[in-house]
């Protein structure tokens, strides 16, 4: 019989220092650790929407009969709801628990050891994490001072090892947008090009339409931040239709539980409700950011997201967070290339934010 130790040398090298990918801390793992209950701490930290999904949608799950069987392996449903709804033909769509699987399933579908994937930084952590679990190597080109991509750069990295370039359009966590001009150049390099719309309800900018006239270009979406489904984990992809039918083919089976199907079906006869929920978000946003200018010891940057960056100009943002943490307010915050010493803002409901800009002017007192 082996041992742990001999165990563990049969783990693949590569993996045995990995990071990992750090998700946010739920409120339930704080119990006892802040003063307060963990049913009333401001959640702010992981760009959930906070007036959560239809009232539809928990009214549908109780009564849904077949929990017991199996979903739709070929998604044929959810592929014409998302038809309706996108605008782009079922045969180019794909949907995942949640848009990070669609991420891992592009992945593997391109790239082997070695293979090159640009991606534009300071960005969405998981396309490390993916790349690197898929042994890719990651190309980071950085952004410019106020986070906008640099198309040439971009163009410049280009190798005959690169297999896939990233975009993420609104751009995490800084909020920015990429013209579509500068898009449809970097399209041109004739190399598959995702960009992840997952915040497109509150930017209203998309690339879609353009999937049909480009065989390299791929879009993802999710439901887990407009339609308030972050738990029940629901994505979808915008792909050349060959290409959709690979990722169909790869896929674990059965990968969008029933529970998600039902709910993602309540939410799109309800679109009127949750986009005027994403209209308050919108609104609170631009409240939001002006409250922040205010202080004086944070630069706040333009966002087209349902959150804001903000460059910590005294003391450390890590501090800041844990400071922020124990009066029951949790923010994201960053120390890394690139993004030294920020933390990120989700946009709640207006009281959210009453509360942290109180507990922002009460700490402001200390630094």
């Amino acid at each position: 019989m082996l041992e742990n130790s001999s165990i563990e040398r049969l783990i693949r090298p590569e993996l045995v220092a990995f990071g990992g990918y750090a998700a946010r801390k739920s409120p339930e793992s704080l119990k006892g650790k802040v003063e307060i209950p963990p049913e009333s701490i401001i959640k702010l930290d992981a760009n959930e929407n906070p007036y959560g999904c239809s009232p539809r949608v928990g009214p549908a799950l109780a009564a849904y009969p077949d929990f017991n069987i199996y979903p739709d392996d070929g998604q044929a449903r959810i592929r014409q709801l998302l038809e309706r709804y996108s605008g782009v033909n079922a045969s180019h769509i794909i949907a995942g628990s949640g848009s990070n699987q669609l991420i891992d399933l592009i992945l593997r579908l391109f790239i082997r050891p070695g293979d090159e994937v640009i991606n534009c930084v300071p960005t969405f952590g998981i396309y490390r994490f993916s790349t690197e679990l898929c042994r890719g190597t990651l190309v980071e080109v950085p952004r410019d001072e106020n986070f906008a991509v640099n198309v040439s750069a971009v163009k410049a990295a280009i190798s005959k090892k690169t297999k896939i370039i990233f975009l993420v359009n609104p751009n995490s966590p800084t909020g920015t947008m990429i013209p579509r001009r500068d898009i449809v150049e970097i399209l041109a390099s004739g190399l598959p090009v995702l960009v992840d719309e997952a915040y497109y309800e509150f930017s209203g900018q998309t690339v879609a339409p353009l999937v049909s006239s480009y065989k390299n270009l791929m879009v993802l979406r999710t439901f887990s931040k407009w339609a308030g489904l972050a738990g029940l984990r629901v994505g979808y992809g915008l792909f050349p239709s060959k290409i959709a039918d690979y990722l169909l083919k790869i896929k674990i089976p059965y990968n969008v539980n029933v529970a998600a199907l039902v709910a993602v079906e309540e939410s799109l006869k309800d679109t009127e409700y949750l986009m005027s929920n994403v209209q308050s978000i919108l609104v609170e946003r631009e409240r939001l950011f002006t409250e922040l200018k205010k202080i004086k010891w944070l630069k706040p940057f333009p966002s087209q997201a349902n959150f804001i960056l903000c460059s910590v100009l005294k003391g450390e943002a890590k501090e800041l967070r844990q400071q922020l943490q124990d009066k029951g307010i949790l923010v994201r915050y960053f120390d890394e290339p690139l993004l030294q010493n920020f933390i990120r803002i989700s946009v709640g409901k207006p009281e959210h934010t009453d509360a942290l800009i109180k507990a922002l002017k009460e700490i402001e007192i200390t630094l």
